[in-house]
């Protein structure tokens, strides 16, 4: 394992109760000027869902980036600005922000929040899910996820926004027959 990679696992940790400010202050600034900025509230509801599946990059006590994922129902997704956010029993994790401040974009922090995230997926997870905004969905598929163009959003996730999917990388197993059968409900 190479120096820098080993001081990405040590600086990505789960997130704690003092990180909250600095994940807003990421989220603000990563989203001005959109319909996508959410507030430290809703941030937190989806935080409290599912805290195991909650990263931060700490840099020196600073949160340089953020990941949110929590269980949600297969081609579903969590309504923007909700800060009452309830818990779902589902085999999907979805995958609700992600987010690496500008200045710290390039270093590899989005790889690795996403390696933390599939590792903590893999025992319990079957598929994780997303939206990808501000016409990221050409990202997301080169790492694997699957459009699913039939499952409509709401406006707030903006004009080209895209729910997308792919099964837990490594987890050595088969997604369930529901999901095998359903592969994408009609809107």
């Amino acid at each position: 394992m190479s120096r820098e990679r080993t001081g990405h696992d040590e600086r990505i940790r789960p997130v704690r109760a003092g990180d909250w400010p600095g994940i807003a202050l990421v989220e603000a600034a990563a989203y001005a000027g959109s319909s996508l900025t959410e507030g430290r509230a809703a941030l937190e509801a989806k935080g409290r869902a599912s805290p195991d599946t909650c990263f931060v990059v700490d840099l020196d006590g600073d949160v340089a980036g953020y990941l949110l994922a929590l269980p949600y129902p297969k081609f579903k997704y969590p309504p923007l600005a909700r800060a009452d956010e309830p818990a779902h029993d589902a085999r999907n994790l979805h995958l609700h922000d992600l987010v690496v401040a500008h200045g710290h974009r390039g270093r590899g922090w989005g790889r690795g929040l996403l390696d933390r995230l599939t590792a903590a997926a893999r025992p319990r997870f079957e598929h994780i899910s997303l939206v990808a905004v501000d016409g990221m969905a050409a990202f997301w598929a080169a790492h694997g996820y699957q459009a699913h163009p039939r499952v409509r959003l709401p406006e707030s996730y903006g004009e080209n926004a895209v729910y997308m999917s792919i099964a837990v990388p490594g987890r050595g197993s088969r997604p369930s027959k529901e999901v095998a059968r359903f592969p994408c409900p009609v809107s």
